[in-house]
């Protein structure tokens, strides 16, 4: 499966490129300036020599031709880059990552978008294509440091069945990690925003904690 990653030049968008590539996959890192994409693809491979052969820079319109699609641009940018690019992703699996939070004062808290969620303005956006929401939950942190074992349920939404599917099946090739359908793009806003209480408890603790869900059976 190739994989292409929109506004993938950003903290979320490398973690997740690193870890993808390091799984096996080919992944394209995504910019609005394809030199950028390029100096980040590279600066990775340097990082982690050996380990990301299938990672490489490319504009984000040249990201829209991989198999899978994920926005991880910041949240307000995650609706626009879509639009933009909707005719590209027409019949594609695109996955939103973003999530609407804000500083005030010491914590960070959710906001509401003016369409309930991020997933539901990125499907908006772009209604041609096959829009899920998933890895809301993992730390950019964790996700970068390659060294460092994963541990965690990622809650996969969407209103399409082939992209819970898919988005559930690219969660599984990242080790220690698990896909699971948590429904409609409906439960996107509460997903979205438990974001900032699981941020909270990380910078409370200095950690990097994900979520894991019991009584699902055996994880893979």
């Amino acid at each position: 499966m190739s994989i292409g990653i929109l506004g993938g030049t950003g903290p979320a968008g490398t973690a997740l490129a690193a870890r993808l590539a390091a799984s096996g996959l080919e992944v394209h890192v995504g910019s609005r300036e394809r030199t950028r994409a390029e100096g980040v693809a590279a600066s990775l491979r340097e990082r982690w020599p050996g380990r990301l052969p299938g990672l490489r820079g490319v504009t984000n319109e040249e990201a829209c031709g991989a198999e899978l699609v994920v926005v991880a641009t910041p949240w307000n940018g995650a609706a626009p880059t879509t639009a933009r690019l909707a005719s590209a992703l027409e019949g594609k699996v695109v996955v939103s990552m973003a999530n609407a939070l804000e500083k005030v004062g010491d914590e960070l808290q959710a906001l509401v978008p003016a369409r309930g969620s991020i997933t539901v303005a990125v499907q908006q956006a772009a209604p041609g294509a096959l829009v899920a929401g998933a890895f809301h939950h993992v730390p950019a942190r964790g996700l970068a440091h390659l060294d460092e074992p994963l541990d965690g349920d990622v809650l996969v939404c969407s209103d399409h069945a082939e992209a819970t599917s898919a988005t559930i099946e690219l969660v599984d090739a990242i080790p220690g990690l698990r896909g699971v359908d948590a429904g409609s793009l409906s439960a996107a806003s509460a997903i979205e925003a438990f974001t900032a209480v699981l941020v909270g408890i990380n910078v409370r603790h200095r950690v990097h904690s994900s979520i894991r869900l019991t009584g699902l059976g055996a994880r893979p």
